[in-house]
């Protein structure tokens, strides 16, 4: 990641832990005991699972103990106490994203004008693809485009070469912006919870390479796109963002197609800045999506 300035920032915990009395206390009294100014604090209790959720932010300012401290220091005096999994975040550095396409451009458009429109606190360096039909638009916005030719039997080298690039472009997670192809195991471990995928909902009802067409022989009246995070099953990673849209008889196959690009630049777009800022918590198969 990009470190942005020098000056104190904002520290961000996610955390979660079998749930018990006295959690939410046991993590402000670190924060306030050591100069902290909390600035927003949210929790969640899964009452089934029973676990406790939280994300907490606050300003670093007057915090005594030093900004590499921090994440040890909460590990031994209070992490370990009430057996919390946490990530620590700073608001000094930015992510830094890897965008996958293959020939569709309606979602890396999307993402590219809100990058350049300085939405989001992240930097993109770098545009992967197996065609060359979107290099332009690459070239368009500056950005630095390769391409990985997938050929039959050579999987592993190609994505060995992918992850080589990720690696010394520093990425810290990939969108995949209708990039049409399946991402190994190996792949996906590298990078656990930081792969985000966008498709239409209409899985597993239409599968196959029309769906839109077989939504609207089957007359359906609710279209969707899901947004998650790649896991070793297909599509059935972890959901961080969905959005439907209504259909009526008088939406042909191309209105459908239209309305579910659409949903799916917007749900992806969701999902991409709940990552960014550090709003998601990941829980066995499910999420926790903090406001």
């Amino acid at each position: 990641m990009t470190k942005t300035n020098s000056a104190p920032g904002k520290a961000t915990l996610l955390i979660y832990s079998p749930d018990r009395s006295g959690l939410v206390a046991a993590v402000t009294d670190f924060i306030s005991v050591n100069r902290g100014n909390i600035l927003y604090l949210e929790q969640h209790v899964d009452r089934h699972e029973g676990i406790f959720f939280m994300r907490v932010e606050w300003d670093l300012t007057d915090f005594l103990i030093p900004q590499e401290k921090i994440g040890e220091y909460f590990q031994t005096l209070y992490a370990q106490q009430y057996e919390m999994t946490f990530r620590l975040y700073f608001s000094d550095y930015r992510p830094r994203m890897a965008v996958f396409v293959s020939k569709m451009s309606h979602c890396l458009f999307d993402i590219l004008a809100r990058y350049t429109a300085g939405e989001w606190k992240v930097d993109l360096p770098v545009i992967i693809s197996n065609h060359e039909d979107l290099r332009w638009v690459a070239d368009k916005f500056g950005i630095e485009y390769y391409v990985f030719d997938m050929k039959k039997g050579q999987k592993e080298e190609v994505e060995a070469a992918q992850m080589a690039l990720l690696k010394e472009k520093k990425i810290d997670f990939i969108v995949l912006a209708r990039y049409m192809q399946i991402i190994s195991e190996n792949f996906i471990k590298s990078y656990p919870n930081r792969i985000i995928n966008i498709h239409h909902s209409f899985l597993p009802a239409f599968v196959g390479a029309k769906p839109y067409h077989a939504a609207y022989e089957r007359g359906v009246k609710i279209i969707g796109a899901t947004s998650h995070y790649v896991t070793t099953e297909l599509d059935a990673g972890p959901i961080i963002e969905q959005d439907v849209t209504r259909i009526t008889h008088k939406n042909s196959v191309e209105d459908l197609i239209q309305k579910g690009k659409d949903l799916e630049k917007i749900v992806l777009s969701r999902a991409i800045e709940n990552h960014i800022n550090r709003r998601i918590l990941v829980y066995k198969n499910k999420t926790v999506v903090f406001s």
